[in-house]
């Protein structure tokens, strides 16, 4: 059971990639003639999901296929051209399916009402006349049902090695129709040049019923036909049992026509009662997910535990020669000493490497974020009548797995965003003298040690009057504040933050970017936006490569060591207090060179009691955060290194201010600041549990 779970999971991850697959091929699949390559590459990932799905039993999701596939065979075959209409379908098809796919993965029941509505939908457009050849001009067509059905199979030798089972497929074949075999030996051999593991033998088949099809019959020889085995079907005479119908193309054994096609969406919940019903009453297992890595990186990574297995080796040798030394009071001989200092520096290198390693591991492509923005801008520009040139870039740089699954929400609603306010409809930018179709661009690369993804729209930009206007009226701001243009813009990630020109029942610029921008931050990112009026506007979002191991600026405040994430450090210098202007304690700015910046005193920030408190007597760390810098006050720094970082949430307790906890290589635990949380929250009194924390 355990490694039929396994072969489940496998499928069903399969599937889900097959079903992305559809989506990028249906979204470049261009109307008319139907371009045979990408056909038939949709056509072969349904075909998969719905062979691997008999396996497992969810007979939905093959039936529910089917059709799918007979729409995509008709357009493989030249029968039909294709619509928007059939591409809109077919898409909505792949959401059902991957809801589908999502359901039985938490062994929850399936919504089978809303697949029967687009099943229901695809079998309306099957049974349409707009296939080719359809309309006045079509031509009639005899539709051979019933009768006798001559079937020849001619297998191959090893026909039997690839796991088919002839009696089964003769057995399905029965439940057509009254079915009669014939078997031919000549091909036997004798006895002592015959293989058991081969086929010698040869079949030929008479089916007979009055419902049977020609489509029914090659279903069932979907899995070998043209793959192990030859099948030859010869259709009744038609004078037999001819159905004579004006139709566009022939439709397949279980579509109907429209109208009763309407009666069986209908039925379809009753049905789903009795099935849905088993698999709900399980609870839903914990899904630890998967993922696929390069075969590449799993050798460089055995190769260095190699390495390591020869290092440790050295320094156990390493060890007896200490030993012995000492057993033998040898003076002035400590040449086994270098020899050690090697071996660790060895090892050091090594870890590091393996370390590296293991960490790429878990590197993904951001392409798994980015393939569904073209989903969303199909959909989204379709609604709103505009027209979308979606360019992205950069898709191959690799980010953290888990970054990645939670950094999509995000993207998301940044690119609707983009889309419903960003981009105008053709007919305003085409009187501002551009082109009738915007441009959403996606771009990821790397900054230093960052990971950047920015998102760039041509459209109209963010009118900081109007986010201003708004601000003071909500009381976020006053009138006479004296914050600059682009501190104005990023108001919008503030919480409940909109304006009514900016609400839509597709996203809001300002309702939910406080979400966006949560998100993001709780990744141990920022994201920032500038904006040009007319011109358009660029989302950045900035990221850690991962979220396990980061560079690391050590500090002390009193007895305390700290730790600073090193890329949100500007520099650090010692105070002149001559340039510090405010009340101590309370308000202090420092004049750093044409600008004033916050001074943030740690030791109050984090209850340390036993601090330096004259700013003359330590250091200021300027740290810039979502492009606000602030100095925070430090007793000294010391060493950079990088640290593992332990959730100090889940082990402890959530404290403002601080990211998580770290174990420096003295054994003692250090807190990994937040800097972004600490400079935009400095001047919020800090809560006097933190001297108990």
């Amino acid at each position: 059971m355990d490694m039929m779970e396994t072969f489940r999971q496998t499928y069903l991850e399969e599937s889900f990639e097959g079903l992305d697959l559809m989506e990028t091929g249906l979204l470049n699949l261009p109307e008319g003639v139907p371009d045979n390559e990408k056909i038939n590459e949709i056509f072969r990932a349904a075909h998969s999901i719905k062979g691997g799905s008999g396996t497992f039993g969810f007979s939905e999701i093959a039936g529910f296929t089917h059709v799918l596939e007979t729409l995509l065979d008709e357009m493989r075959d030249g029968r039909r051209e294709v619509t928007q209409e059939s591409t809109d379908a077919m898409l909505a098809a792949v959401d059902i399916l991957r809801d589908m796919l999502t359901k039985l993965q938490n062994h929850e029941p399936i919504d089978e009402v809303r697949a029967a509505e687009v099943q229901n939908q695809m079998e309306v457009i099957l049974g349409s006349a707009e296939a080719e050849g359809g309309g006045e001009n079509s031509e009639e067509v005899v539709v051979a049902t019933g009768g006798e059905w001559a079937i020849q199979i001619l297998p191959e030798k090893e026909l039997l090695q690839t796991g088919n089972e002839p009696l089964r497929i003769f057995r399905e074949l029965e439940t057509l129709g009254e079915l009669s075999v014939k078997v031919d030996l000549d091909a036997l051999p004798d006895l002592a040049t015959f293989d058991p593991e081969s086929l010698y033998i040869k079949w030929e088949l008479t089916l007979s019923g009055d419902s049977v099809t020609e489509d029914a019959i090659k279903e069932v020889f979907e899995w070998i036909d043209g793959d192990g085995a030859e099948i030859i079907i010869t259709a009744p005479a038609v004078a037999k049992k001819p159905v004579v119908e004006t139709v566009p193309d022939p439709i397949k054994d279980e579509d109907k026509p429209p109208e009763k096609t309407a009666i069986k969406a209908k039925e379809a919940p009753k049905k789903a009662k009795k099935s849905a019903a088993q698999p709900a009453a399980k609870a839903a297992p914990k899904q630890e997910g998967s993922i696929r890595v390069d075969l590449s990186k799993i050798d460089q990574m055995v190769n260095l535990v190699g390495e390591l297995v020869i290092t440790q080796s050295m320094l156990s040798q390493f060890g007896e020669y200490a030993e012995e030394a000492s057993d033998n009071n040898a003076e002035g001989d400590f040449s086994w000493v270098d020899k050690l200092k090697e071996g660790l520096m060895h090892l050091e290198r090594h870890t590091r490497e393996l370390q590296e390693s293991v960490m790429n591991i878990r590197m993904l492509p951001v392409s798994f974020a980015f393939n569904r923005m073209p989903r969303i801008v199909h959909d989204v520009s379709q609604k709103l009548g505009k027209e979308i040139d979606l360019v992205m870039e950069g898709e191959g740089t690799e980010l953290d797995k888990t970054m990645l699954e939670q950094l999509t929400d995000p993207l998301v609603h940044i690119v609707r965003n983009s889309i419903d306010h960003g981009i105008e409809i053709p007919d305003v930018r085409i009187a501002a003298g551009k082109p009738a179709m915007g441009t959403v661009k996606m771009a990821a690369f790397h900054q230093g040690g960052n990971i950047m993804i920015q998102i760039t729209d041509d459209g109209a930009g963010i009118d900081h009057e109007v986010i201003e206007a708004k601000a003071i009226e909500k009381g976020v701001i006053e009138e006479d504040h004296n914050l600059t243009q682009d501190e104005i813009i990023n108001l919008i990630f503030n919480a409940g933050f909109s304006t009514a020109d900016v609400v839509s029942d597709i996203s809001g610029r300002g309702v939910g970017m406080d979400v966006v921008r949560r998100n993001i931050k709780g990744l141990g990112g920022s994201v920032d936006v500038k904006t040009k009026l007319g011109e358009g506007s660029v989302f950045t979002i900035s990221l850690p490569l991962t979220l396990a191991i980061l560079d690391g600026q050590l500090c002390t405040v009193g007895s305390q060591t700290f730790v600073f994430p090193l890329l949100s450090i500007i520099e650090s210098i010692q105070v002149d207090q001559s340039l510090v202007k405010g009340i101590a304690g309370e308000s202090e700015l420092y004049k750093l060179r044409d600008s004033y910046i916050p001074v943030i005193r740690l030791h109050e920030k984090l209850g340390v009691e036993d601090s330096k408190k004259e700013l003359s007597d330590g250091l200021l760390v300027v740290v810039e955060s979502s492009g606000q810098r602030a100095g925070i006050f430090v007793d000294d720094l010391l060493g950079q290194q990088q640290v593992v970082i332990k959730s100090l949430e889940n082990n402890f307790m959530k404290i403002a201010g601080v990211a998580g906890a770290t174990i420096l290589g003295d054994g003692s635990v250090s807190l990994i600041l937040d800097v972004m949380d600490t400079v935009s929250n400095h001047k919020a009194p800090a809560p006097a549990s933190l001297n108990v924390a």
